[in-house]
């Protein structure tokens, strides 16, 4: 007889069990589908950032490893110190010895020195006498303003940081003989924080080995990235199945060289992580630089991000440091004020911010560190509704700044010039962040008079020094030069940045589009790759499709963007009235359309600025951008691509 009271849990259990998860949507108490195959065509189901990810806004993880031992170079030190020549090499050898008497594993096993010292990574617990203590490290991070946090669980050297069965190379076994995965979750989820794991292991065997002699030992060889191909990647799989199924991790974020795996083993652990979040009954993030795709995953900038807003929600991971992602003698870090102002930036633009520290090895937080996590820490308990749960606006704001424009994009100070706006999730209340005190004025230029009817703007107020407190600022005109707000004379306050709230009766009325540096009549549509030109085909039949030509004025290559409100345009062709349109098809490559306007997503599109007037153009329905495919020959079709920093899906937009 069947019992009375049955759990979501244990219905899905026995549903993946006989096979028929799938065919039990009902059970679904998470947004997607109710189990996942290996396909794409099912993990691109899986919603990529839930709501809980798009309203925490930042993170922070750690490199800390037995690379932090030699604290040199960077956290490549494992791979460079054997390239002969190389400073890490130069360095190891006058340290330590020759790598080849000398090796990587002496940081994990321990050895001594050339000056006999022990040398080895084994950081002990306060408890027991040592310097590390997680649940301090845990409380740092929640006084930093963080909302999820973790660790590098396995860089590039194939050290594990957790208790595996399938890799004797990990942290009880050898070195700390601590579970120091466990040890960080317990705490950071001790503090009401997600669990982030970080995950490098992809170029253990796809590269960063390059100069490590053949080993003779299987345990050597599985530590250098040894195995073979088939191994090795068995191995990638297996890591990741002992990290969902040990510690389930509300993030899983991966390094890049993913695509040097095979499609099906991507595959495989994206249908298990999400399979296995269903059955845990919450929602995940699986976040990638290569070898996924936006429609079920996150995509990530290393140390950057987008010129302008970009969808879907996005992330970035930058570093506290410049010179290194590990602690090394000498580190250097950049300033709170930019770190912030990065942070405020890439909130503004779509994305989150997972901001890396750098632990020495004994497990101290060094006080440099420590002193910028709080400083930003104390800026998002005093601000912090203009971050938290909000949502990117129409424009991502204004000023001589640029920041973002791909990866590898130094954080930068902002000036009293640089807004960046947000909103609430209600759409009610509009956020205007400067990244410094203008003054006795502040002039919002994106607000003029002939982009945006303020006729419902009820209040405008200074967000006050403490949570929750604010000055009320009557006095304001609009014209179209912009809203012109008077603030006091000076700062009321000492603050990296101030807010400004908007309160609106209703909506946020709709930003116009007549200024952002894109023209309102006809235009041409350059692609930056190849110099070719959007081209509607002249009198074509709805359905054709979109190419490229040189241009010669014809008015087959013109286009006008209208403004259909919220950051949505349509693309309108001038010769045959036909509007660009996706055709609902969302895979890399599908052949972008032109139809009669019916009004559907399909035919919407919205501009990312990437800086330097050049603009990403994005489907509603699909999220993918017209891209040119990098073929410069006159008639090459116009395809749809997930978005990247390629030049290929990027357009110049010049009036004609």
């Amino acid at each position: 007889m069947a019992p009375h009271h049955i759990t979501r849990r244990s219905l899905i259990t026995a549903a993946a069990a006989t096979g028929l998860l799938r065919a039990t949507p009902a059970l679904a108490a998470i947004p997607g589908p109710s189990g996942y195959s290996a396909s794409w065509s099912s993990v691109d189901q899986h919603p990529p950032a839930p709501e809980w990810f798009q309203d925490a806004k930042f993170g922070i993880y750690y490199h800390w490893g037995a690379f932090s031992v030699p604290a040199y170079g960077n956290e490549w030190y494992p791979r460079n110190m054997y390239n002969n020549g190389s400073n890490e090499n130069n360095h190891h050898k006058a340290v330590y010895g020759d790598p080849s008497a000398w090796p990587y594993h002496n940081f994990i096993n321990g050895a001594r020195d050339k000056a006999g010292n022990w040398v080895q990574f084994a950081p002990k617990l306060v408890s027991a006498g040592g310097a590390f203590d997680p649940g301090a490290w845990a409380q740092l991070f929640a006084d930093a303003g963080a909302r999820f946090a973790g660790p590098v669980a396995e860089h590039h050297d194939g050290f594990s940081m957790w208790n595996s069965s399938v890799n004797e190379w990990n942290s009880v076994a050898r070195g700390p003989r601590l579970d120091l995965l466990r040890l960080h979750a317990d705490a950071i989820r001790g503090k009401g924080l997600k669990l982030m794991v970080a995950m490098h292991h992809a170029y253990n065997f796809t590269g960063y080995y390059q100069w490590v002699p053949s080993q003779s030992d299987a345990g050597l060889r599985k530590l250098y990235g040894q195995l073979g191909a088939a191994a090795e990647q068995q191995l990638w799989y297996d890591k990741l199945r002992e990290i969902v199924d040990g510690y389930q991790p509300d993030i899983i974020w991966q390094d890049f060289n993913l695509t040097q795996l095979p499609e099906s083993r991507r595959l495989d652990f994206l249908a298990y992580y999400f399979n296995r979040a269903v059955a845990w009954d919450k929602e995940v993030v699986a976040t990638y630089k290569d070898g996924f795709n936006n429609r079920g995953e996150v995509f990530d900038f290393e140390r950057g991000g987008p010129a302008g807003i970009q969808t879907p929600y996005w992330l970035t991971d930058d570093s506290i440091s410049s010179s290194s992602w590990c602690y090394t003698v000498g580190i250097g870090y950049y300033s709170t004020n930019a770190l912030l102002h990065a942070l405020i930036d890439r909130v503004s633009k779509n994305g989150n911010m997972v901001l890396n520290i750098a632990p020495m090895a004994d497990g101290t937080i060094p006080s440099g560190q420590q002193t910028i996590l709080r400083g930003i820490g104390d800026y998002l308990k005093r601000f912090g509704e203009s971050i938290y749960a909000t949502r990117a606006w129409t424009a991502f704001g204004e000023g001589p700044t640029q920041m973002g424009g791909g990866t590898f994009q130094s954080p930068r100070t902002g000036t009293a010039q640089d807004i960046r706006f947000t909103r609430s999730k209600d759409n009610r209340v509009l956020y205007a962040t400067m990244l410094g005190w203008p003054g006795g004025t502040a002039h919002l230029t994106t607000l003029n008079a002939n982009r945006i009817n303020l006729g419902t703007l009820t209040s405008v107020q200074l967000l006050g020094s403490t949570a929750g407190s604010y000055v009320d600022l009557p006095a304001r005109t609009q014209d179209g030069g912009g809203l012109h707000v008077t603030l006091p004379s000076s700062a009321p306050y000492s603050a990296p940045a101030y807010v400004l709230k908007l309160t609106f009766s209703g909506a946020i009325p709709a930003l116009g589009s007549g200024g952002g540096g894109l023209p309102t009549g006809w235009t041409r549509i350059t692609n930056v790759t190849t110099g070719l030109v959007l081209d509607g085909g002249g009198n074509v039949a709805s359905g054709s499709r979109l190419k490229q030509w040189n241009y010669d004025g014809s008015t087959n290559l013109h286009w006008q963007l209208v403004a259909l409100g919220s950051g949505w345009y349509r693309l309108v062709n001038r010769t045959n009235g036909l509007v660009a349109d996706s055709g609902g098809n969302s895979a890399n490559g599908a052949l972008a359309i032109e139809w009669t306007w019916n009004g559907g997503n399909n035919q919407q599109w919205r501009l990312n600025d990437m800086g330097g007037g050049r603009w990403q153009i994005i489907n509603r329905t699909t999220g993918t951008a017209l891209d040119s495919g990098g073929v410069n020959t006159v008639g090459a079709p116009v395809k749809l691509w997930a978005p990247d920093s390629s030049t290929n899906l990027q357009w110049t937009i010049t009036a004609v």
